[in-house]
């Protein structure tokens, strides 16, 4: 293995090293790009895998098959990157931040050569990694973890080359539902292993109940209050079974849906400010703090809860993509902020719509909030329309002040993205009697005479009055 010397720099123009060739790395670097010119601003970009800039949420529906070719992913290519003067080191990884001497250790994936890369200014946007279980097996053939696009070809790759049609999906949250309703697509019996009270833990366990009955609808097999405790191997060693304590499930795949962390092992290794979720601290404008030249973006940061005042990590291509607009639009002599978030997410397996925003109960509990909250069912247009469908909504709103906490909804079509009225609602801080006014659009084909959010604040101002005292 080979170690180059620091690599020099031309002293007229300052050099910008970021880590991560997907959405928060290529933004900063497309956004530093447009506001400064490569006289004036070099730019090196390393990525270990085979692609940049794609959309790793739309994985799931590539594998499904509602996304017939991965490329359709991808936004912007290695050479398209090349072409604007970004220097990008493709199947680079980077294996050593050093803080003091301001340069990267990089090893060539091929080659195995390695060599330092000295920065004026360093953007991190290393992503997540996904949880996989200590597990004897957990590596054999036939186990998948679906986080990148590599990952995504290499399950298709299996899928392809099974005979069988058994799958067991590990972990019942977004990915997990993502991938159990692309596998019924693709013609599997599927199982899904949980070891949550209900699949969906971002949501209160009465909703996720819902998700529950929906996805037994629908053929999946959905075993909650369940710990794999063992991954079963056949004698060619691939995958043949997943075990809890009280049962056993055939497999002939397995893709693991658990979650993922924020990868900060570099950033740790250096000294890096983390919180308590492992993910890196910024300030607003995405610099690490204490760190006058780091910015850090994307899955591997944490950010402010806007609604609790809490640091959270949220990994979502939607934040990634504005970290990274912020990061570069300072790095390059311009001025932006990324003020927080109010956990917004919306999902769906097969024709089940969910969404939630803001905070469950047990956010509120742990934020020391008192609150009340109130479910209630509506229909996603006039009940007299055609094809209206049922929607259940469940609002939080503090108590006294009536500020509005947090929603969830669970439906068919037409249900999730209204989240985005509570959304809305929340970065404003508004109260859910201040909800009961907005001036909704309204038509029989697309929703009764009173939206079913704004139905549920007008039984949470309600709830609220009742209770003031």
């Amino acid at each position: 293995m080979s170690m180059s010397r620091t690599d020099g720099k031309d002293g007229a123009r300052e050099r910008l090293v970021v880590i991560g060739g997907d959405a928060a790395g290529m933004s900063a670097a497309s956004q530093a790009r447009r506001l400064r010119g490569p006289d004036e601003l070099e730019i090196v970009a390393f990525e270990r895998g085979h692609f940049t800039s794609y959309s790793a949420c739309g994985i799931p529906y590539w594998v499904g098959g509602d996304v017939p070719e991965r490329d359709r992913l991808i936004a912007r290519t290695p050479e398209e990157h090349r072409e604007r003067a970004i220097g990008l080191r493709m199947r680079t990884e980077v294996t050593e931040i050093d803080v003091a001497g301001a340069r990267v250790r990089s090893r060539d994936l091929a080659s195995g050569a390695e060599e330092w890369t000295s920065y004026d200014k360093l953007v991190i946007a290393t992503g997540a990694r996904p949880i996989r279980p200590d597990l004897p097996g957990a590596d054999a053939p036939g186990v998948h973890g679906v986080q990148t696009l590599d990952d995504g070809q290499a399950l298709l790759d299996t899928l392809a080359a099974t005979e069988g049609r058994r799958a067991v999906v590990v972990g019942a949250g977004y990915i997990g539902v993502e991938m159990a309703e692309a596998l019924i697509n693709r013609g599997y019996e599927v199982t899904v292993v949980n070891r949550g009270e209900e699949p969906m833990s971002t949501l209160d366990p009465d909703m996720g109940r819902l998700v529950h009955t929906a996805m037994e609808a629908m053929g999946i097999t959905m075993v909650d209050d369940a710990e794999v405790t063992k991954i079963r191997t056949g004698e060619d060693g691939r995958v043949r079974a997943i075990a809890t304590e009280d049962a056993e499930y055939p497999a002939d795949v397995v893709v693991l849906g658990i979650g993922v962390r924020p990868e900060t092992t570099l950033a740790k290794a250096a000294g890096l400010p983390l919180g308590e979720h492992g993910g890196l601290l910024t300030d607003l404008a995405m610099r690490v703090r204490g760190h006058g030249n780091i910015w850090a973006g994307g899955d591997c940061v944490e950010v402010l809860d806007l609604v609790s005042g809490r640091e959270r990590h949220i990994a979502l291509g939607t934040h990634a993509n504005k970290h990274g607009q912020v990061i570069g639009s300072n790095v390059g002599g311009g001025y932006a902020t990324f003020p927080g978030v109010v956990g917004t997410a919306v999902s769906k397996v097969c024709d089940l719509e969910i969404a939630r925003t803001g905070l469950r109960e047990k956010d509120a509990h742990r934020a020391g909030l008192q609150f009340e909250a109130v479910t209630i069912e509506s229909t996603s247009r006039a009940g007299y329309y055609p094809n209206a469908t049922l929607m259940t909504v469940k609002m939080l709103a503090e108590r006294r002040t009536g500020r509005l906490l947090g929603v969830q909804i669970v439906g068919r079509e037409g249900a999730a993205k209204r989240v985005d009225i509570a959304a809305v609602a929340l970065t404003a801080g508004m109260t859910v009697e201040q909800m009961t006014a907005l001036d909704l659009g309204y038509a029989p084909p697309f929703s009764p005479v009173w939206d079913p959010v704004l139905v549920a604040a007008r039984k949470a101002v309600a709830a609220v009055r009742k209770n003031a005292g």
